[in-house]
């Protein structure tokens, strides 16, 4: 380390906090603080270990700075985001482009050196006055082929804290990297007014693929400012793609079938498209919720919740469909809440069960029934996007091999989205080519409000991984193809959607009914039901459902129910196809042949379909 930046941390840093970076012994790591102290201009710097102590201190800042206030059940806080500052905001997170890279036309690129410039511009002095927090930790299990060894400076104890909950402490982990392999991130909340930050017309989000580096500045909300969540997942994605394995916005749960038997499955759901309940499912246990690594190991596909806790959407979270996780939210022990509504200490939130007040405090301050924004527009109690932070070890159900460094076997992977009027509630691929391009590289899904823009649209959004891949389109879809070789059996891919809606616009399918759906998948990965094969996959067996909706639901499944869930909707299907086909065709590059002749097949198979039985068909006549 020059003599530069060796003065600029003696300068800010006491012995203590200076002798904890200097033990990791890594040059990379104490120039990355440096250059954030100087640019920065913090007050102070905080250094923090794995100690707990650490940890709890963070805890008590962020109260202490009222980023988070202490609700009325022990251990629960509630944090609010600025108005404009409740989502994701894809306009400006962006991927600092060197100069001979290209991404593709469908991600969000701005010049290297213009987007650096413009970044550290609004970074410059954006800690005067304030703490800063380094932090360290560990993507996957510790000491494990899938850590991926991180470092977070922010100035936002709620951020600091809420990755308290969501990651594996990893300063020990840290002292295992050589070199460069670690990812970095640089956050600061920008100008505050009150809590919040000022000027979120300069939000930024940037991604700087060169250094594995990400900068965050002027936005709190967890999804633009927690480094180690989504934008870490592009980096990752980058990562895999240099090494041979997936990084996927997947989870991972347990199902349990006869016998005792475990069958580990991944799936990838666009936010607030039942991915969590799934995940979460009574009688299942869970890995984790939201990012997932695969690697072959020894000829297995095996893998790990990249995290340790849970950042999920509260909206419709209510006793009777979400036992697990209401009973975190309501009894003492670690939780954030954030921009809920709060009334005399106690959290209320959109769909929960139970009547909310008409008046407390929300994102956007004082809050009563009738107030509306700038806009004339009406405020709901709690934003849509309102969010819970837990870690997973509150969890009754987490799996007993979550911490796994090895990760575990995958059994099976499903793919799902908001799907009104087009796919069967659950299908399994003829293969894992026809799964990875039919059902994951051609999903769509009704948009929602975990981003920021209009909902209710039809969007692609491949693998559930759009918004977060850092590497061409095509090669991320020949990634997913190329990553079954080095597999002995490749685990059986599904479809699921638990949208599906009738001619009256009622849904055809209960929010419970993912439970079933899973156990036939369970059934299937080993052979114990058949199946009958449709245009678009391999569609379950009446008999087979009627028992496992008594044997799992107690409750019973008619013929007619199934007939109208499972019906082959041959003109949806094809105006499906025709988007599909248009963006691999016009707006991917380098879409792989295989893509375009996979998607052909499928036509034709829903063309002699409808030439033999019609537009719409029972599954009892295929």
């Amino acid at each position: 380390m020059n003599e530069t930046y060796a003065a600029v941390l003696k300068d800010k840093l006491d012995t203590d906090n200076l002798g904890r970076l200097e033990s990791l012994q890594n040059g990379r790591l104490l120039r990355f603080v440096a250059d954030a102290v100087a640019l920065c201009r913090p007050a102070s710097v905080k250094v923090c270990t794995d100690d707990p102590a650490d940890v709890a201190y963070v805890r008590r800042r962020a109260i202490k700075n009222g980023e988070e206030i202490p609700l009325a059940t022990e251990g629960h806080t509630v944090h609010f985001d600025g108005f404009y500052d409740q989502g994701r905001d894809k306009e400006v997170t962006r991927y600092l482009l060197p100069r001979g890279v290209h991404l593709g036309p469908n991600l969000n690129c701005i010049d290297r050196d213009a987007g650096l410039s413009e970044i550290r511009g609004y970074l410059e002095g954006s800690m005067e006055g304030r703490e800063m927090f380094v932090r360290f930790f560990c993507l996957g299990p510790t000491n494990s082929p899938f850590s991926i060894s991180c470092v977070q400076i922010t100035d936002s104890a709620y951020v600091a804290h809420s990755e308290d909950l969501l990651y594996r402490s990893g300063y020990e982990q840290f002292k295992r990297v050589r070199g460069d392999d670690f990812f970095r991130f640089l956050h600061s909340a920008g100008r505050l007014v009150g809590r919040v930050s000022a000027d979120v017309d300069k939000k930024r989000i940037y991604i700087d693929i060169a250094e594995d580096t990400v900068y965050s500045v002027n936005t709190q909300y967890g999804g633009n400012s927690m480094g180690l969540k989504k934008l870490a997942l592009r980096l990752a994605i980058r990562k895999a793609d240099r090494e041979g394995w997936l990084a996927e916005h997947m989870f991972v749960m347990g199902v349990h079938g006869p016998g005792g038997r475990v069958t580990y499955f991944t799936g990838a759901f666009p936010s607030a498209c039942g991915k969590t309940s799934t995940a979460m499912l009574p009688g299942e246990t869970v890995v984790g919720d939201d990012i997932a690594y695969l690697r072959a190991i020894d000829g297995e596909a095996r893998g790990v919740n990249v995290e340790a806790g849970i950042f999920g959407i509260i909206q419709d979270v209510k006793e009777a469909d979400d036992p697990v996780i209401y009973q975190v939210l309501t009894r003492p022990g670690e939780v954030i809440f954030s921009n809920i509504l709060v009334r005399d200490g106690r959290p209320y939130w959109l769909g929960m069960g139970r009547a909310v007040p008409n008046e407390g405090v929300n994102f956007s301050g004082s809050w009563h029934v009738g107030k509306i924004d700038k806009q004339g527009t009406e405020i709901p109690p709690a934003h849509k996007n309102a969010r819970y932070t837990i870690s997973l070890r509150a969890l009754a159900n987490l799996d007993p091999k979550f911490d796994d460094p090895r990760g575990v076997p995958v059994g099976g992977i499903l793919y799902g989205g908001r799907d009104s009027d087009t796919s069967v509630p659950v299908q399994q691929s003829f293969d894992w080519v026809h799964g990875i391009i039919t059902m994951g590289a051609s999903l769509e899904s009704e948009t929602t409000s975990a981003t920021l823009g209009a909902e209710g649209v039809r969007a692609f959004n491949l693998m559930s991984n759009l918004d977060f891949l850092a590497i061409p389109l095509g090669k991320y879809i020949s990634n997913n193809l190329h990553f079954a070789r080095g597999l002995k059996a490749p685990p059986p891919i599904f479809a699921v959607n638990y949208f599906l809606r009738g001619k009256d616009g009622r849904y055809l399918t209960g929010m419970r009914d993912k439970a079933v759906w899973i156990k036939w998948m369970e059934r299937r990965v080993h052979g114990d039901v058949k199946a009958i094969r449709g245009p678009t996959g391999l569609v379950p067996c009446f008999e087979d459902l009627e028992r496992l909706f008594k044997e799992v639901l107690d409750k019973p499944y008619s013929r007619d129910a199934y007939v109208e869930q499972f019906t082959i909707r041959v003109p949806e299907n094809l105006a499906e196809l025709d988007r599909i086909e248009r963006i691999y065709h016009h707006d991917v590059s380098e879409t792989p042949s295989v893509v375009l002749e996979m998607l052909a097949v499928q036509r034709e198979r829903l063309e002699a379909l409808r030439k033999a039985k019609g537009d719409y068909v029972s599954p009892e006549e295929l």
